[in-house]
């Protein structure tokens, strides 16, 4: 009889185990989806960063050279400059959105993974729902015979 009571309560462990398991491992994976998208927005932040001093010394370098060439920085270049500027702040712009969507996209797969490992574990509950009720009525009656 005793092996009754063991079996009906491995049945169980073995059932709460498993959904433990999967509400942990969704966690985990929302967990590390968060933690990408916060180092892919630190790797981003970095490179802008790099984009912006590199693009700094060149517009630098222009300046000097048209200064030192004696060309005023006054009506078509100082246009030209400016134009250019507009463009490389456009496509900043565009560079900075797409990181930002690449990012939500990541936190949104790692929410998802966690929705799916809840999903799961309802599903085994439902699924074990009959082995879990008769893993109980033979414990109680297994208690009660003795």
């Amino acid at each position: 009889m005793a092996f009754a009571i063991v079996a009906a309560v491995a049945t169980i462990a073995g059932t709460v185990t498993s959904v433990y398991g999967s509400i942990q491992a969704g966690k985990a994976a929302e967990d590390a989806a968060k933690e990408q998208a916060r180092q892919e927005k630190i790797q981003a932040e970095s490179e802008e960063l790099a984009r912006r001093e590199e693009l700094n010394k060149q517009l630098a370098a222009q300046n000097a050279a048209m200064a030192a060439s004696g060309v005023a920085t006054e009506g078509t270049p100082a246009s030209i400059a400016l134009d250019s500027a507009k463009t490389i702040s456009q496509s900043e712009g565009m560079i900075s959105l797409s990181g930002k969507l690449a990012r939500a996209q990541t936190v949104r797969a790692g929410k998802t993974a966690k929705s799916a490992a809840y999903t799961k574990a309802t599903s085994t509950l439902l699924s074990s729902g009959e082995e879990l009720y008769n893993a109980g009525k033979t414990i109680q009656k297994e208690m009660k015979g003795n």
